[in-house]
């Protein structure tokens, strides 16, 4: 983050793809694929459809969710401006294992299979960029799983607050201010417990005054207690 007038502002996140390329590299991504808009709510993907495109988030924020066997969607992260995905069945071949939802209106540039892999035969160093987001999408995957094992469900909202902060959010004076939104489910659903355990949790850090959820957007007041509460448990 880099410090402007008391504000500090957000650096690109290590799974914003587009940030990571030259200006002439992404631009001419920009010209090889399809601009395309979605709605709120509105799939972008879901599970069983051909993975024969790679998405590129221009503008808004989508969810990626994993169906489970009693019909509650698992949300396994979320994709803000630059990220890339549906990677992985473009590259492995197959069907979509999982939904991709727009969680706001969103605008999206869509790539073919052979698009992506034309771009890449002229611009061999945007293949690093993709072996790093999906590296960085698979240990975190990886540090999700060992929280579920590992981590009471307190722990694991906490972690995940830390982990987005870190990623997305921009300082102002004393607090990190997540200009996310984020219900309460959502939350939930991203460290797999109840609705009701996350607002639970989440009222308990806002009286320790270590945390506020303002028009579902977080405010935290002090990363570093909520950093010495995961290390105490």
């Amino acid at each position: 983050m880099a410090a402007s007038d008391g504000h500090l502002t957000r650096q690109a996140g290590p799974t914003d793809f587009l940030a990571r390329l030259s200006s002439a590299d992404a631009r001419d991504l920009i010209d090889a694929g399809q601009r395309k808009l979605f709605a709120r709510n509105e799939f972008i993907f879901k599970a069983g459809d051909p993975g024969r495109h790679v998405y590129f988030l221009q503008q808004g924020r989508v969810k990626i969710c994993q169906p489970a066997p009693e019909g509650k969607d698992v949300i396994l992260w979320f994709c803000f401006t630059g990220d890339m995905f549906g990677m992985a069945e473009v590259a492995r071949g197959g069907g979509r294992v999982v939904h991709a939802q727009a969680c706001e209106a969103s605008e999206v540039l869509v790539l073919s299979q052979n698009e992506l892999t034309d771009y890449l035969k002229t611009h061999a160093a945007a293949a690093l960029p993709i072996m790093q987001v999906l590296a960085d999408r698979l240990r975190a995957l990886g540090d999700v799983v060992v929280n579920l094992i590992n981590d009471d469900a307190q722990t694991r909202i906490i972690k995940l607050i830390l982990r987005l902060a870190t990623r997305h959010g921009i300082r102002v004076g004393q607090d990190i201010h997540l200009n996310i939104h984020l219900t309460h489910q959502e939350i939930a659903d991203m460290v797999g417990t109840t609705r009701q355990t996350a607002s639970s949790v989440l009222g308990h850090l806002k009286r320790q005054g270590l945390m506020r959820l303002e028009n579902r957007r977080i405010r935290i007041d002090s990363m570093e207690l909520l950093d010495e509460m995961t290390n105490a448990t």
